[in-house]
């Protein structure tokens, strides 16, 4: 036999090899797979001083788990009640997790160590959620409770990157010069829990922590406070918290146009449209140290000034606002002197600049109808309507039917506020002047607005 029928032949044999293992009832031949994903997190099989220990004078606490572990993040995810002033030593080796406290223990006095989700297996890392450790300096465990709700007051929304704190001593000042005697997380619907607690009475504050100090320090920290002190009993009604911030963080100028050695920019939608319910807005990355409005000259179509026009600038100095009797579809240019602006870094306009737009026509807009149920006009309701955090517009509500045929296309968030003072818009609250924010609720479904097209609704709150 040649050569080449031999190499045939094997290749014949081995083929139907290959066809009758499988068609055998043994299974399709393949790899092994390895076996499920381990999913199981780790389990705690020895803890030193015991779970639930009473009458504890040692300040390191030793956890053995049944497989190797690691710990994530423990100086920001491991919470500590009461809150030591010293901070601890949170380490792990192999399977063990020693926890050493620096400060002297409290006498009589609970303790609980809330490890969150920091505590995972070496493998997969499956977290064992939400693991607490209590132990007691007396001879018994405090288990009384408080809970309650942390809302962001202008959105009715949630934020569960704030921290609810308590404090023993109710003076105002304690929150702003010490550190919480408690501390507890929000979950992801803005609930949180204390457990373990002393009976007595408490200040109870929550705080969006942005140095970490945990005191209320800034204005721009986003603080709510309960209007007074909450007494822990067996029946502790929850707490309900609206937190705002005094003053928000600076917003960078959006773009638009660029003129003025790239430091001029307006806020025309759409290219060049302008909206015609809104002053048209020019921002600049500086403040601005001159502004003469009769060097800003507005001429319609037929390149005459447009009258009864008016020219603001704003507090900071950084915007202009021009508003004018705007006509629909109507070609409009802004001829803007040399001489108009200086800002704080002396730049100026090299040369005359021209700005061309048009307006916006009723066919781009579209008209929408709410009908409200369960509304209290009693509360000064104002209709908000939403895009990304911007309040697009606001309509204050005197009946429970609102109608405006000049909507913006685009999907919106609905938000009713409650105007407490009737100007219009959201304010915030005031510890100092222990003002509450005004409250807003958010509506879970958006309205969507097409253009030249009526868009209606019933809303029930």
């Amino acid at each position: 036999m040649r050569p080449s029928q031999i190499i045939f032949s094997l290749f014949i044999i081995s083929l139907l090899y290959i066809i009758t293992i499988g068609n055998m009832g043994c299974g399709q031949v393949g790899m092994p797979t390895g076996g499920p994903k381990d999913s199981i997190p780790p389990r705690l099989v020895n803890a030193s001083p015991a779970l639930q220990s009473t009458n504890v004078t040692r300040n390191t606490i030793t956890l053995t788990f049944n497989e190797y572990i690691e710990l994530k993040e423990p100086q920001t995810n491991v919470l500590i009640s009461p809150l030591p002033k010293k901070q601890p030593s949170v380490d792990f080796k192999l399977k063990t997790v020693t926890v050493k406290l620096k400060d002297t223990l409290l006498p009589n006095t609970t303790y609980s160590i809330n490890f969150g989700n920091a505590i995972v297996d070496n493998n997969e890392g499956n977290p064992l959620k939400d693991f607490v450790y209590v132990f007691s300096t007396g001879p018994q465990i405090d288990s009384f409770t408080v809970s309650g709700k942390v809302i962001i007051a202008e959105t009715g929304k949630t934020d569960s990157t704030l921290l609810a704190l308590l404090y023993r001593k109710t003076d105002d000042s304690a929150v702003r010069k010490n550190r919480p005697d408690y501390a507890a997380r929000l979950s992801g619907d803005g609930s949180f829990t204390f457990v373990n607690l002393p009976a007595g009475n408490f200040n109870i504050y929550a705080l969006k922590d942005g140095d970490g100090g945990k005191t209320y320090n800034s204005k721009k920290e986003i603080f709510a406070f309960a209007d007074a002190p909450v007494t822990i009993s067996a029946n502790t009604d929850p707490v309900i918290l609206y937190a705002s911030a005094l003053e928000k963080e600076n917003l960078n100028v959006k773009p638009g146009k660029t003129v003025f050695a790239k430091r001029l920019s307006y806020n025309l939608t759409g290219g060049q449209s302008q909206d015609i319910q809104n002053p048209l807005e020019i921002s600049f990355t500086n403040p601005l140290k001159k502004f003469e409005a009769e060097k800003f000259i507005l001429r319609d179509t037929n390149y005459k000034p447009v009258p009864s026009t008016s020219w603001t600038i704003d507090s900071t100095r950084t915007k202009i606002k021009l508003t004018a009797p705007w006509q629909e579809a109507m070609d409009y240019r802004i001829i803007i002197d040399t001489t108009a602006v200086i800002d704080s870094a002396n730049l100026r306009l090299i040369k005359k600049d021209t700005i061309r737009f048009t307006t916006k026509q009723q066919s781009d807009y579209g008209n929408a109808v709410l009908r409200f149920s369960n509304l209290d006009l009693a509360k000064s309701p104002v209709l908000q309507l939403v895009q990304g955090e911007e309040v697009k517009k606001s309509y204050p509500l005197t009946t429970t039917e609102w109608s405006n045929k000049f909507v913006n296309p685009g999907d919106y968030e609905i938000r009713i506020l409650f105007d407490d003072n009737k100007n219009g818009r959201w304010d915030p609250g005031d510890f100092s002047k222990k003002l509450q924010p005004e409250k807003v609720i958010t509506l879970k479904d958006k309205l969507a607005i097409k253009a030249n097209w009526d868009n209606e609704r019933d809303i029930k709150l």
